[in-house]
């Protein structure tokens, strides 16, 4: 497929203002293994900047160059949805604790919080307004864990029950507690500065999960709520969003080849806090 760049309908909808309906959060999927012309490369090339062009040239191998160009291109033309900015000029700075945040002063009253997260082959993206938001997903099938690192890094209670799963249970159960601890950790925005046994995840039943969080960590598990579900079997996705004051969260998904396509796709939630 060769996109027509200079006018096709997808780029000029990248143009129009995206307004979320009041609670909702958008995750926007990007599967870049399937992104491969290079025509389309080149175009994504010219939203990046100086230092974004310089960073993919480092990259050894093409795969990761593809990631990180996929991903920044994602980020510029997403953002550029939901406020009246460019592209190309979306600037970009990061906190103490290296979380990337918007720097434009032409945002600031969008209030757009986002967060980024990659695996193997997929890049999530999550938008929100006025809150804190976290994402990560990982590619289970991809990747071989040791359980023991549960009893290294997770909460006491944690690591106890992930030995009562069924041992062919136990690699996937060890990814539903990474995965909803990632997304807490990157909604905080403090990295692993936040002890991983300091707070954690239980399962009261099959579609459930509770947080608890120590006093330590000068937060209460009430503030968040958590998404999880797999795009596709490879994946598991967990979201973690400061709660509302008022009214109910939704979470729109959507799949996306930047600048030429997307689609809206409904996940099979397979756990949600209350």
């Amino acid at each position: 497929m060769t996109p027509n760049f200079a006018g096709s309908d997808s780029v000029r909808r990248a143009s129009s203002i995206l307004v979320p309906r009041r609670g909702e959060i958008h995750l926007w999927l990007a599967y870049y293994d399937v992104i491969a012309d290079e025509q389309l490369h080149s175009a994504y090339r010219e939203l990046l900047d100086a230092r974004e062009r310089e960073q993919e040239s480092r990259f050894y191998f093409a795969k990761d160059r593809r990631r990180y160009l996929v991903t920044r291109a994602l980020v510029r033309t997403v953002l550029s949805r939901y406020a009246p900015v460019d592209p190309r000029g979306w600037i970009f700075a990061n906190n103490a604790y290296g979380r990337p945040e918007i720097a434009n002063v032409a945002a600031d009253d969008a209030t757009i919080s986002f967060n980024i997260s990659h695996t193997h082959s997929l890049i999530v993206l999550g938008i929100t307004s006025g809150r804190a938001l976290g994402v990560d997903v990982e590619n289970i099938e991809a990747r071989n864990v040791s359980i023991d690192l549960a009893d290294r890094y997770f909460a006491a209670a944690e690591a106890a029950a992930l030995q009562v799963v069924p041992q062919s249970q136990q690699h996937y159960r060890f990814f539903e507690y990474w995965t909803f601890k990632e997304s807490y950790i990157k909604a905080r925005g403090m990295g692993l500065s936040l002890p991983l046994d300091k707070f954690s995840f239980h399962y009261p039943h099959e579609r459930g999960v509770e947080f608890v969080v120590s006093p330590e960590l000068e937060d209460v598990a009430t503030r968040w709520q958590f998404w999880q579900f797999r795009p596709t079997p490879e994946y598991l996705v967990a979201l973690c969003a400061e709660r509302l004051q008022s009214g109910a969260s939704s979470v729109v998904v959507r799949e996306i080849i930047p600048m030429v396509s997307e689609k809206v796709v409904a996940p099979n939630f397979l756990r949600i806090s209350q």
